[in-house]
């Protein structure tokens, strides 16, 4: 007589890594159904050649079946990539014995007909999407730290937040790179759920923690210079750094003991949705809640100043144009960094439905593409960097400069658009009518 589970699923935890977390319990109550209920029928029975034997085969139990014919059932819905609307099927042979696969000599349940290869389709199209996402972000963000290192003037203490925040996000990027590129491609690793694997999947939980963190020290410091400007530099520098990288580690040590300690949620690297990703959620929307409170009160200070304009007599100062700038940066990333954390209640409950295929992708988009619009903002669209790069092209390609003359120059009282067009009429230079300024002036020889 058969043995009454399949040897399939008993191979190296065999295709139970293959079920999705919240159903394991309930497969296990499967089989613990189907063991009972052919150890009943078979009490008494003798063995029978035309009937092939109820077996579990390790995801569905399947009943007798005739000889020479085939057993069909629906395809299991806790199966990562299967369509429950399809149908799996079992041959039971001419003598009466399962069918066995030619490779492996094993009994086979064919489930290749379960594969939904729409939803396979669009999963890699949302790999694709986080791929060339994270690479052209990481891209920029290299680029950016090379160019705010390279400039020695530019070295303050705001530049030096943006080159921190740059290095988060660089450095996530790179890791979830290497999980869409080496990790999840492979199936063979995420069944074996190596402890490197796991222990990456935390290290980039990490970072991506560090990104919030750091964008809440921009918000914290802007905060400081323009409405609370107390104590020293020095000292708020450190207490920023503690706070960029120092944060999240408290919270990533807690979401890494909490889920280590549960068997079910630490297969296939920790990829999967689990409750315990709240313990991440949570702090990160506190991050934003109070980044969005000092933006608000930053924009209601700069606000009064603007309007208040220069005042005799008084000491204080217009904001600067650089510090403006910074604050319309960071007022157009903070809603922007945490869209896919802000929309996390309205996913649709639907599984591969439109809507939810659609959030995946907005989701894939906006993830992926942080770092790019952090190098955008904060980098390739800021006045000082590009003012201290046209400088650089200047010198590179001999243009004149105002510092780059050897010459001595006169300030020449331009002439007015109605002077000029009168000279131009009498067929006479500009200096011809302005003959002092004319001999005066000396042509430079660039350096």
């Amino acid at each position: 007589m058969e043995n009454v589970t399949d040897e399939v699923g008993q191979e190296e935890g065999g295709i139970m890594s293959l079920v999705k977390p919240e159903w394991k319990s309930t497969v296990i109550e499967y089989q613990r159904e189907c063991l009972n209920m052919m150890n009943q029928t078979r009490v008494g029975q003798t063995e029978d050649a035309d009937m092939c034997p109820s077996v579990w085969d390790g995801w569905m139990c399947w009943p007798d079946t005739l000889a020479g014919t085939s057993a069909y059932q629906p395809c299991p819905k806790f199966v990562f990539g299967f369509d429950p609307l399809l149908s799996a099927h079992k041959d039971c042979l001419e003598n009466g014995s399962w069918f066995r696969h030619p490779e492996t000599g094993q009994m086979w349940s064919n489930y290749t007909t379960c594969i939904d290869y729409s939803d396979y389709q669009f999963k890699t199209l949302v790999i694709k999407i986080n791929e060339t996402g994270y690479l052209i972000s990481l891209v920029a963000l290299l680029l950016s730290l090379g160019i705010l290192s390279y400039f020695k003037s530019l070295r303050c203490t705001r530049i030096w937040l943006h080159m921190n925040l740059f290095a988060s996000f660089a450095v996530n990027s790179a890791l979830w790179l290497m999980f869409f590129t080496i990790i999840i491609p492979d199936v063979d690793l995420m069944q074996n759920n190596l402890m490197w694997c796991q222990v990456a999947h935390v290290v980039t939980q990490y970072f991506l923690l560090t990104n919030y963190c750091w964008m809440l020290c921009e918000g914290l410091y802007l905060h400081t210079v323009l409405v609370n400007a107390f104590g020293a530099e020095e000292r708020l520098v450190k207490w920023l750094y503690m706070l960029g990288w120092g944060m999240p580690l408290p919270i990533i040590v807690l979401y890494a003991l909490l889920r280590g300690m549960d068997v079910q949620a630490t297969q296939r690297c920790w990829m999967e949705e689990t409750p315990y990703n709240m313990v991440m959620t949570v702090p990160v929307c506190v991050f934003m809640v109070t980044n969005f409170f000092f933006l608000t009160n930053i924009v209601r200070v700069l606000w009064g100043k603007l309007r208040a304009g220069p005042q005799v007599g008084s000491h204080a100062e217009r904001p600067s144009r650089t510090l403006l700038q910074a604050t319309r940066a960071t007022l157009l990333l903070v809603p922007l960094l945490g869209l896919q954390y802000l929309v996390i209640p309205f996913r649709p409950d639907e599984k591969g439905s439109d809507l939810e295929r659609l959030y995946e992708i907005i989701s894939a988009i906006f993830a992926s593409f942080q770092g790019l619009a952090v190098a955008l903002l904060f980098c390739f669209c800021n006045g000082e960097v590009l003012a201290q790069m046209r400088r650089r092209m200047d010198f590179a390609f001999h243009r004149r400069r105002a510092n780059s003359y050897t010459a001595t120059t006169v300030s020449v009282r331009r002439l007015s658009s109605s002077a000029r067009r009168l000279a131009r009429k009498q067929g006479k230079s500009e200096c011809d009518v302005e003959s002092r300024q004319c001999e005066s002036i000396t042509i430079p020889a660039v350096v």
